[in-house]
């Protein structure tokens, strides 16, 4: 598996997978552990480690502010979303209905799209790991220091899959961008698709996150879900910022909307 040693941001480098240089002194320990396998589903997850990292935006429904310090424990998130070939493997396992398009078979190493918020929760289930919640989600794309995109500050159309690119295709393979990576080594934060996370959306959420009340909303029937992360429908810089929030509802399956994989943190 092949990565970019680094990226520069500004007047500074910044290594792609260079954890000893954010990790605290006593997380050291996990990074014999950076990079996981799930047996049931080849997923391949990346350590995010425990911590303090910077959180949310000016947008009225992302505190309304400069990024505020929220502390999380470590947990692994997907290094990339989950493919067509991995929904496929989940499928024959399962009976499990398929993506509601045409291209699905075709397209294995791009991220699966045209499943619900129930059927990424299912394969979630199947495989043993979870959505990740979206507070999870955003350190994933943004690591520590409150960066507007998973690269740094500034908004470059090259650097994920957007309509400005994408020509006359649609989604690409979950490799593509690397130069587009966070700053923990994760694919395709920005762009290619949506992807869904594991909470109900609440607009006020955020303001209590900033006051230090981590209590997620309360899931219901019908409830709106979380979406992160834009898509190669969009070339609205906005909706790539790593604070961006979006709802939709759960039943609903888009050609632009996808999901990846989570998974606690165990000692």
């Amino acid at each position: 598996m092949a990565h970019d040693t680094g990226t520069r941001i500004d007047s500074y480098e910044l290594p792609v997978l260079g954890l000893r240089d954010l990790v605290p002194e006593r997380s050291l320990r996990d990074l014999d552990r950076l990079v996981i396998e799930n047996p049931k589903d080849g997923s391949l997850l990346l350590l995010v480690p425990a911590g303090k990292f910077l959180a949310g935006g000016p947008g009225s429904d992302e505190g309304g502010g400069a990024p505020f310090a929220v502390e999380l424990p470590g947990y692994y998130l997907g290094i990339h979303p989950v493919t067509n070939g991995q929904y496929m493997r989940f499928m024959k396992a399962t009976g499990h209905r398929k993506p509601d398009n045409s291209f699905y078979e075709t397209k294995s190493t791009h991220p699966v799209v045209c499943v619900s918020w129930e059927d990424a929760q299912a394969y979630c289930q199947w495989a043993g790991l979870k959505l990740p919640s979206e507070l999870e989600w955003e350190k994933g794309s943004r690591g520590v220091d409150g960066r507007e995109y998973p690269w740094g500050k500034e908004w470059d159309e090259k650097k994920c899959r957007n309509d400005k690119n994408k020509g006359s295709e649609t989604t690409a393979s979950v490799w593509s961008y690397p130069e587009g990576c966070s700053p923990w080594g994760h694919y395709q934060m920005s762009g290619n698709v949506w992807e869904w996370c594991g909470d109900a959306y609440e607009s006020g959420a955020y303001g209590r996150y900033k006051a230090r009340d981590l209590t997620m909303p309360k899931l219901s029937s019908g409830a709106s879900r979380v979406l992160r992360g834009g898509s190669w429908r969009r070339d609205d810089r906005d909706r790539f910022r790593c604070a961006c929030r979006l709802d939709l509802d759960p039943d609903l399956r888009r050609d632009h909307r996808g999901f990846r994989v989570a998974r606690t943190l165990t000692t």
